[in-house]
């Protein structure tokens, strides 16, 4: 299918020592620069089929000026090239879906033939009908085009994918054969040329900035080695590989908008690994795949693998699969699909990560790895039209099997906060999941459920296996080894209350709804009104806070439940609750009393009147028990050696929930900063070094007042800097005389916390846990860090006796759990370490940890000095 390979073999340096002369030594040396140099210099030839090429339609060398694998495209410059191949041709639709958080574009081409893309949306209207259960049946599939959904480059420094997608749409819109007229008459292409715009920016200023004219292949080289974060993950620092369920960013919730639009049979998610690989395509480990995928997925998957080695073997490049990766977690690219009726696959490529990379296999260059991935692009095209038939029966049969084999029954949740429960909502609309207001009070399983603030969501519709997934707790698996996360159930990541039926109901007499709309519990203020009190509970209480604090407006904070006149009569006010006094603020009553009201009814907060401050409780608000609030000023330490997902998230809860500053102070310049403008600093997840003078800073600046929250191994850290004295959970002596070799890797891979779902036991009167209503929170588990409860004071949380909910861990490390230290508070001269075993932010969908993250930075300096760890 493609011309000859451009092969140069790399010169040994043996062979070179083997000449004896010097004029040999500098012909030897000529020769491997131009050698080098040549890597880089390859003709379309390289790439394409050897097939006629429609003149009216620019190629990519063309419209950038220099050949593909020349130089790292930049989304720009791939933005402006497929935009313009698809204007030349009366084959492809070019689409805007949504932008990045960088305000990038995020494209799609549409590519077939002229007919079907004059009748494109019945078309689609008509493919997706496979879909629906209960009518899926009905449709004559000689009569639907195959969708194929390709898209490229998620992680920003794997670029070779999109850097191969200029070629692809040369390819599909200038090429003139049989075979691609049949394709385009068959099927329609969606091409997803980048996922991820700002990591592919990022990483291709790096990779071009560093690029030598005489090619440099050694990987100590910069060019190989970004500085921190790297390109990877999008302007947050998160993974956006992940996200294919919870739908953080704009990007992922712009490409599930855009999935279900169109529905696709196959999606290919293009990506590279390390550089000493060779080229994976899926299936992956098949025990490693998620129980809800049916089996015919994989045997698909594997059919389609057959094509991929055909065109990999007439390039001679080298292959594997089966033997990595997995199709368990459907957060995923390339596992989401599996769960919608569709074949996900997952390519994985070699990564040259410059120009030119020596490798155990010899030299990679960066043209090579673009060509493996445009002829798995392809033989995915080719495997996609000779198999339609088998893949849309596939999509129809899936949906309507598993509607026919769901019970009638439901689950139910309630969340009686309005940002919680409208986030849940949305989120499961945009999956197409239906949801349905609550129309009546009911008890499930002894758990009370209000009509006003529950839904339903039924098990019996077209998102059944979704919804199953998304609901469901897993302990049981075939396999001890996970590639990611083992258990993703959203109810708890949510800290909701939720209950699965399986009595059946009527949904022709509930309310189908696509967001929520609480009406708020506030009252208009007075001109005798004393204060204004706000109920913590609220998720964005504390955004509204900052807000407060920020224009310099005194705020007190309950600190144990007291009874204040509120319209006439005395109320309880529960620990957390914000009293805001009218008297004596930087605004004048009136403005205060507006600008108060205009924010509780943006953030959809509760607020109260409080008529006097008496307290019949003894502790009015001059009480020095109700004390003021200060406000956080907030460094986080990142770099080398942090864990950027974990940053990430921080700063993306601090800045797009919080709306507060978080100031990013990168390891090497603590020595410069002046930390004495913080009162709290963060450090992430990750290594830092006891031995320099920034470690010393640190602690001397907690040791004069300062509060530094230290998460997950940040704890490390501060215990070997003296600061804390913790003691870590063991096990008695494990016994490991009957592991054998072979299987020692596994052996130890099972005792890899990858991620699971924790019941944790929390403090409620703890300054920590204010907002919180229930003892038992779930908390999102990662690593192997457990600590013994030394002072009960001093440990705000700890796992339960029974603490695994979902997921896997093993039976050593459940046993470590059981009652160990989740949060410990520790006390170094004037100042306090809050150490928090597990991250609350976990990839900006763990919603119950967030109030947990809120008081430590709002309410540290209510914890009680006495009840500290020395």
């Amino acid at each position: 299918m493609i011309n000859d390979i451009f092969k140069v073999k790399p010169i040994s340096v043996h062979k070179a020592n083997s000449f004896n002369c010097p004029v040999r030594h500098i012909l030897l040396l000529i020769f491997a620069v131009i050698q080098l140099n040549s890597y880089g210099q390859v003709e379309d030839t390289y790439y394409l089929p050897d097939i006629k090429y429609n003149t009216d339609i620019p190629n990519p060398e063309s419209i950038l000026k220099y050949q593909i694998g020349e130089w790292h495209i930049t989304h720009d410059q791939l933005y402006y090239t497929v935009k313009t191949l698809c204007e030349k041709s009366e084959n492809c639709v070019f689409n805007e879906i949504g932008r990045t958080h960088e305000n990038r574009p995020l494209v799609n081409l549409i590519i077939s033939s002229k007919s079907n893309i004059e009748n494109l949306e019945s078309l689609r209207k008509k493919h997706n009908q496979l879909t629906d259960p209960t009518k899926g049946q009905d449709v004559n599939i000689e009569e639907v085009p195959l969708v194929l959904y390709q898209g490229y480059s998620v992680h920003g420094n794997e670029s070779s994918g999109s850097n191969a997608v200029p070629m692809i749409v040369y390819y599909l819109l200038a090429g003139e054969s049989e075979h691609l007229e049949k394709l385009l008459d068959e099927t329609i292409v969606i091409i997803d040329p980048c996922y991820n715009p700002d990591g592919l920016q990022r990483f291709s200023t790096w990779a071009n900035s560093h690029k030598h004219l005489n090619l440099v292949a050694d990987p100590i080289g910069r060019e190989f080695n970004e500085v921190w974060p790297g390109g990877r993950t999008n302007h947050y620092w998160f993974d956006l590989n992940r996200d294919w369920i919870f739908n953080i960013h704009p990007s992922s919730k712009a490409r599930i908008k855009n999935f279900h639009y169109w529905k696709p049979d196959i999606l290919t998610d293009h990506h590279e690994m390390g550089s000493n690989r060779t080229f994976f395509f899926q299936p992956g480990i098949p025990s490693r795949t998620n129980p809800n995928t049916p089996q015919i997925n994989q045997d698909l998957t594997e059919e389609i693998g057959t094509f991929h080695a055909t065109a990999l073997d007439s390039i001679g490049s080298l292959y594997y699969s089966k033997e990595s990766f997995d199709d368990f977690y459907y957060g995923k690219g390339s596992t989401y699909p599996d769960i919608q009726g569709a074949i996900g696959i997952l390519f994985e490529q070699a990564s040259s990560r410059g120009h030119l990379r020596q490798t155990s296999n010899g030299l990679l260059s960066f043209p090579f790895t673009i060509r493996n991935q445009f002829v798995t692009a392809l033989s995915t095209q080719k495997a996609g039209l000779n198999m339609k038939s088998t893949l849309l029966k596939y999509k129809r049969d899936f949906f309507k099997d598993r509607y026919e084999k769901a019970d009638n029954g439901y689950f139910i949740f309630e969340e009686a906060d309005h940002y919680k429960a409208n986030f849940f909502v949305e989120l499961m609309n945009r999956h197409q999941i239906d949801v349905y207001q609550n129309p009546k009070d009911m008890s499930i399983g002894g758990q009370s459920f209000s009509k006003d603030i529950s839904f339903i969501v039924p098990k019996k519709q077209r998102q059944t296996t979704l919804v199953q997934t998304i609901f469901e707790t897993v302990n049981t698996f075939r396999d001890s080894l996970f590639y990611d996360v083992s258990a993703w159930t959203l109810p708890l990541a949510f800290d909701m209350k939720y209950a699965e039926s399986n009595t059946g109901f009527d949904a022709i007499s509930l309310n189908k709804i696509s967001s929520v709309a609480y009406s708020q519990k506030s009252k208009t203020v007075d001109s005798k009104s004393y204060a204004i009190a706000i109920e913590w509970y609220n998720y964005m209480a504390p955004t509204f806070l900052y807000k407060l604090l920020d224009e310099d407006i005194k705020v007190k904070v309950v600190t144990e439940k007291t009874k204040f006149q509120s319209e006439g009569s005395y109320k309880d006010f529960e620990v957390g609750t914000l009293i805001i006094p009218l008297s004596n603020q930087p605004l004048d009553r009136t403005d205060l009393v507006n600008w108060i009201e205009s924010n509780v009814s943006e953030y959809k907060l509760n607020s109260h009147v409080i008529d006097t401050g008496f307290s019949p409780d003894g502790k009015s608000l001059g009480s020095p028990q109700q004390n003021a609030i200060e406000k956080p000023r907030v460094a986080m330490i990142i770099g080398q050696g942090v864990n950027a997902y974990e940053a990430g998230a921080t700063w993306h809860q601090m800045d797009q929930r919080m709306e507060m500053p978080v100031v990013m102070i990168d390891k090497n310049q603590i020595r410069r900063a002046d930390l004495s403008t913080f009162n709290v600093i963060i450090l992430p997840d990750g290594t830092y070094s006891t031995t320099d003078e920034n470690a010393d800073k640190i602690k001397n600046w907690v040791n004069d007042g300062g509060t530094l929250i230290a998460m997950r191994r940040a704890i490390n850290f501060v215990d070997r800097m003296g600061m804390t004295k913790y003691v870590n959970k063991k096990n008695a002596a494990e016994k490991e005389k009957n592991v054998s070799y072979t299987t020692l890797s596994n052996y130890r891979g099972a005792q890899v916390i990858g991620g699971a779902i924790y019941q944790s036991v929390i403090d409620l009167n703890h300054p920590l846990f204010y907002g919180y209503k229930d003892e038992m929170l779930p908390i999102f588990k990662r690593g192997t860090q457990f600590y013994e409860v030394q002072n009960t004071l001093a440990t705000p949380l700890r796992y339960a006796s029974k603490p695994l909910l979902s997921g896997y861990t093993s039976d050593k490390n459940i046993e470590k759990a059981r009652n160990a230290a989740g949060i410990i508070c520790s006390a170094h001269g004037s100042g306090q370490i809050i150490s928090l075993v597990d991250n609350p932010n976990f990839r900006g969908y763990w919603l119950g940890g967030s109030k947990l993250f809120a008081n430590a930075l709002f309410f540290h300096g209510l914890i009680d000095s006495r009840s500290l760890a020395r």
